[in-house]
């Protein structure tokens, strides 16, 4: 062999094995699903068994030492016995009759605990073994969490009602067990592997009133405490999994007490924590899904609570990656809550404009959030107001230089240029669509100042977007109908492809043009035809875009509202 050949060899290089967090991170995962899979991995090694926790950390370590030897390492001596180990012990799984012995026992020492507190009420000590062995059964409980197909068993024999009962037990040790074991049943995952036993499980605690029974508990509970404070994370994990796997029972379960439990726990003076930012999450989840609960949010003032909040973040940004998630989920509240026309009431009384106006002047990690909650308080139906009063308190001196230069993203931004834009544009649209009188044209007089140069900034964008829609409209033409779907199926599918590429925006730009050409001074049009024709583009092109925007609407908005937009568009396009 050549010495050359010698000195330019390289030895094949053998992939690591992957991590565990490696199966959590996958690209078409939301955030949402991203962090409660990530919380049970987390929960994962908590629990797990100290021998296996020691030998998989050894077992790294070697990889680490020798990549090459890894592929051909098989597993050591002390990991196979415990594999052997653990595949002795799956021949005896739980069944039917282990579980009513286990549930027997249960029962037995529940009452016998009950008679030894009666009987020795003023000394503990007596008593403390029964609860030693009480909770000792409850823990025994978690094996049928492995056989989610046993939870009629459980249901059959009284087993849900004796531990709910066991949330009201003065010993709060054994509460929080309780807890623990009903968050690992109704681990949505656990569950979807039984349907018949997980609805007969979910209905029986529904019927034994679970969420008043766990806001009871969790008044009691003092967080200060650490295992207390865990059981506060792991009843908000019970909700959690109900609201996953029964989403009709959201509105009864906001209802019930969870909503204003956690505007307290919002409200209530103490440092940031695991637990106030799962809060936030439960709360994101409430006002996403029902309106009823959107409503009882602003009757409970919410949108007060939320904004006393975010006050904070006015001029300091978030101290960790979890507190700025929080931040990011008390927006997005704010943004839910905003589809109902009462809460953009208590949103503008509550001065709601003036802290988003700040913010997005402090340039904080807050302007992001700002930005969105803006153009959800503005748009739409409802919007006249929000629209009026941000232009009286100077917000245009705050909107447009974002409309004229958009901030470069870094890599703790959240929005990205595409989305900056978006919301930008929504906001002036919205306020050219109602804004009237003075406001109107203060509005108008903004695209005319400093040599047009605004108008200049809207075909440039006009340009950007049509570019990529094109873009889009090239890969549709050649995409394969699903044969399940039906021609109006495919049809709105390709729209919402087209939606998400850019036409949206596009969309946007366009109706901006066509109102401050039509209701505008004659300076404005003749600068946009120049443009266009500079660039070789039409006003025919505007015209088609803003017939197909005005022919999908959509239903956001009372019937009546639609059909006066659709009109005052099409009036817009005729005298464009």
């Amino acid at each position: 062999m050549d010495i050359g050949e010698l000195l330019s060899y390289k030895p094949p290089i053998i992939p690591k094995r992957p991590l565990p967090e490696d199966d959590f991170a996958r690209d078409n995962e939301s955030e949402y699903d991203r962090k409660k899979k990530m919380r049970k991995l987390d929960k994962f090694r908590e629990y797990e068994d100290p021998r296996l926790r020691d030998a998989r950390r050894e077992e790294e370590q070697n990889d680490d030492k020798s990549e090459a030897q890894a592929a051909d390492d098989v597993p050591s001596e002390a990991v196979q016995q415990l594999l052997d180990q653990d595949t002795a012990e799956l021949a005896d799984v739980l069944d039917e009759s282990k579980l009513k012995k286990m549930i027997l026992l249960l029962e037995k020492r529940l009452l016998k605990n009950q008679e030894m507190r009666i009987k020795f009420a003023d000394t503990p000590e007596k008593f403390m073994d029964s609860e030693l062995e009480l909770h000792e059964a409850v823990q025994e409980l978690h094996a049928v969490a492995t056989v989610p197909d046993l939870y009629p068993v459980l249901v059959q024999n009284g087993a849900v009602k004796s531990l709910l009962d066991l949330l009201s037990h003065e010993n709060t040790d054994i509460a929080v067990a309780v807890v623990d074991l009903l968050q690992e049943l109704t681990d949505v995952d656990i569950m979807n592997e039984s349907d018949e036993g997980a609805n007969t499980l979910i209905q029986n605690l529904f019927e034994n009133d679970i969420c008043a029974l766990l806001f009871q508990n969790l008044e009691r509970l003092d967080e200060s405490v650490r295992e207390e404070s865990e059981g506060v994370h792991k009843t908000l994990s019970i909700f959690e999994n109900l609201i996953e796997f029964v989403p009709e029972k959201v509105p009864e379960i906001g209802k019930q007490g969870l909503l204003n439990w956690i505007l307290k726990r919002l409200k209530a003076k103490m440092p940031f924590d695991i637990n106030k930012l799962y809060a936030s999450e439960i709360l994101s989840i409430l006002l996403q899904q029902s309106p009823e609960n959107r409503t009882l949010f602003g009757i409970l003032d919410g949108v007060d609570v939320v904004l006393q909040q975010l006050a904070f973040y006015k001029r300091h940004d978030p101290g960790s990656v979890e507190e700025q998630e929080m931040m990011e989920n008390l927006f997005d509240c704010l943004c839910s809550s905003l589809v109902e026309k009462e809460n953009r009431e208590k949103f503008l009384l509550g001065e709601g404009l003036q802290l988003m106006n700040l913010m997005l002047r402090e340039k904080k990690l807050s302007r992001n959030g700002s930005l969105k909650v803006l153009n959800h308080s503005m748009s739409g139906e409802h919007g006249a107001e929000n629209c009026n009063k941000f232009i009286d308190i100077l917000g245009l001196r705050t909107i447009f230089p974002l409309f004229m230069k958009t901030p470069i993203r870094k890599k703790k931004r959240t929005l990205t240029i595409e989305e900056h834009e978006e919301h930008v544009l929504s906001i002036i649209s919205s306020m050219l669509r109602h804004c009237r009188g003075t406001q109107r044209q203060r509005l108008m007089s903004k695209f005319t100042e400093n040599d047009h140069e605004k108008v200049d900034r809207l075909l440039e964008l006009h340009f950007k977007y049509l570019d990529k829609v094109e873009m889009i409209d090239r890969e549709v033409e050649n995409m394969e109908k699903d044969p399940d779907m039906t021609e109006d199926e495919f049809e709105n599918e390709i729209y919402f492809r087209r939606l998400e590429g850019g036409l949206f925006t596009l969309q946007l730009i366009d109706y901006i043009i066509i109102e401050i050409c039509t209701n505008g001074p004659p300076t404005i049009k003749q600068r946009v035809t120049h443009i266009l024709n500079l660039r070789g583009g039409s006003l025919k092109t505007i015209r088609q875009i803003m017939r197909e925007y005005a022919g999908n609407l959509g239903d956001k908005g009372s019937s009546e509202w639609l059909n006066e937009e659709r009109a005052h568009v099409l009036q817009l396009i005729d005298k464009f």
